[in-house]
């Protein structure tokens, strides 16, 4: 009895040792899934600052990112191969033989058996069963191996039409593509401008920029106008600045970014698309067709006050490709580089308060006519050079009446154009203006800028505007640049007659024709 009692002790003995053991190795578990649980969370929230820290130096990178690329369009890259999946046929194998009539065939009967009727007879009747066996078989084989082939033949149908319509699709792409080579090696106006549309379209940015660009190439002046949308305030800074886990709590705490940082942020974003739009379309400018570009930078939104659409200008700036070239895009502050390039940004881009635009990307009227159109000769539009220079001076004159102004024609200049003092009756904005409008065949050079700015001082004006039939050159817009001055070309004039004077007109230059004035 002893010594079964002393068995007995130690198996209790045991059995709480084991249990201590147990609990021990309990908690060291629920201490590891804390610890493991606790990591977890705290990844979770450095997961979370890095991603938003990566958002925030990717919009501080905005424009060098674009000047280690070349953003130049090859037109043989956009050509396209037909793309399709290819044929699966793999459930439309025929996975069985046709049958054959020897594995249905009962076996003869052989030797002195053969001879007996009643084995013959039953040899007969396994035979024709047999027989009638095979023809169903057989029937049900070539039912279903009919099927199969009519099932292949609309499979091989469907995917020819596939491949036809992928090859017709490809075709018509391409074929746009060379079309759109040609006329941009032509320097047609509109291939230009969709050429610069696809390099700004094309430019890689974050998530949150629309990238929706317009654009209008006037070949007389060489001049690009760039309407680009921005992103929305909201929709890009990240209003987040770091996450915290609480581990008291089991909750994460978040810290807001200030305001200050993000309008900040906002801004040097702004500043940095518009600079990196200009260099790009200078850059991929292989031919020399621009010599000046309009950036107009634009934020499609909701006016709070009303709830409608609204798509306010935020930023603008006019500068040449000379202007340009001087700038080292490396080492500049973005807002201080669009200053010193006379640049109007707005006061306050987070809120939209607007800008106006140096020049409206629908103030071009797309009817200019170049010298030498056959199909101007069937025009029934007036033609601003067969006018008389009385008649040009009352257009024009006419035309800024319509416009709002309080228009004094003077005396006529040697050159056949106007020169015409009007007052603009707004307050603040309002002010005596000077108008001069050259009707040339050729370029107008700086030196009638010069002179029209040299009539503002001497006649205390608050803004002059040159109207011309044909175009600017870079030195002019140079010039003009940070002044209260327009300089509107033929185009521009062709679209203001329209929308303001309701007059259809046209440019065609004549032959003879022989430009008055230093800038011949």
């Amino acid at each position: 009895m002893e010594m079964q009692h002393r068995v007995q002790l130690r198996a209790v003995r045991e059995a709480e040792r084991a249990q201590r053991a147990y609990e021990r190795a309990a908690k060291a578990d629920e201490k590891e899934r804390k610890r493991l649980y606790i990591e977890s969370k705290l990844a979770e929230a450095e997961s979370q600052n890095e991603q938003v820290e990566h958002c925030v130096q990717s919009l501080r990178q905005l424009l060098p990112a674009g000047l280690r690329r070349d953003p130049t369009i090859d037109f043989a890259k956009l050509r396209v191969t037909p793309t399709y999946a290819a044929l699966d046929l793999s459930d439309l194998v025929s996975t069985s033989r046709e049958p054959r009539w020897a594995a249905y065939e009962p076996a003869k009967p052989k030797g002195v058996a053969a001879l007996l009727p009643w084995v013959k007879g039953a040899y007969e009747k396994r035979r024709e069963a047999a027989k009638q066996t095979y023809a169903q078989v057989l029937r049900e084989f070539r039912t279903n191996e009919d099927e199969r082939q009519r099932a292949l033949k609309r499979r091989q149908d469907e995917h020819e039409q596939i491949v036809k319509r992928a090859e017709r699709k490809a075709d018509e792409h391409n074929k746009a593509v060379e079309q759109l080579r040609e006329a941009f090696s032509k320097g047609d106006p509109d291939a230009v401008a969709s050429y610069f549309i696809t390099v700004l379209g094309s430019s890689p940015y974050p998530d949150g920029f629309p990238q929706e660009v317009q654009a209008e190439y006037q070949p007389e002046s060489k001049q690009l106008i760039v309407a680009y949308d921005l992103p929305a305030y909201d929709a890009l800074i990240p209003k987040l600045k770091s996450v915290k886990y609480v581990r008291t709590s089991d909750t994460f705490a978040e810290s807001a970014r200030p305001e200050s940082q993000r309008r900040a942020l906002y801004t040097d974003v702004v500043a940095q698309t518009a600079l990196r739009s200009i260099h790009e379309v200078f850059q991929s400018d292989s031919r020399g067709y621009i010599d000046t570009i309009v950036f107009n930078g634009y934020v499609h939104a909701i006016d709070p006050g009303n709830g409608k659409p609204i798509h306010p200008c935020i930023v603008t700036v006019r500068t040449t490709r000379d202007a340009f070239r001087d700038i080292d895009l490396a080492h500049v502050e973005p807002a201080a580089c669009l200053k010193a390039l006379n640049a109007s940004v707005s006061k306050s881009a987070a809120e939209l308060a607007p800008v106006r635009p140096v020049l409206e990307l629908n103030m071009s009227d797309p009817r200019f006519i170049e010298e030498g159109d056959v199909l101007s000769t069937l025009d029934q539009r007036p033609n601003l050079m067969d006018l008389t220079p009385g008649e040009f001076e009352s257009l024009i004159t006419n035309l800024f009446q319509a416009m709002g102004l309080e228009t004094r024609q003077t005396q006529p200049s040697r050159d056949g154009g106007v020169d015409c003092v009007a007052f603009d009756p707004r307050p603040i904005f309002g002010g005596k203006v000077v108008i001069q409008a050259k009707r040339y065949k050729n370029t107008v050079g700086v030196s009638a800028v010069r002179d029209l700015f040299g009539t503002m001082q001497n006649e205390g004006a608050s803004k002059g505007i040159l109207v011309t039939t044909s175009g600017y050159g870079k030195a002019a817009f140079e010039f003009a640049n940070g002044k209260p001055m327009e300089l509107l070309a033929g185009s521009n004039l062709l679209y203001l007659l329209k929308e303001h004077a309701n007059i259809d007109a046209k440019i065609v230059v004549p032959e003879d024709w022989k430009d008055q004035g230093p800038d011949v």
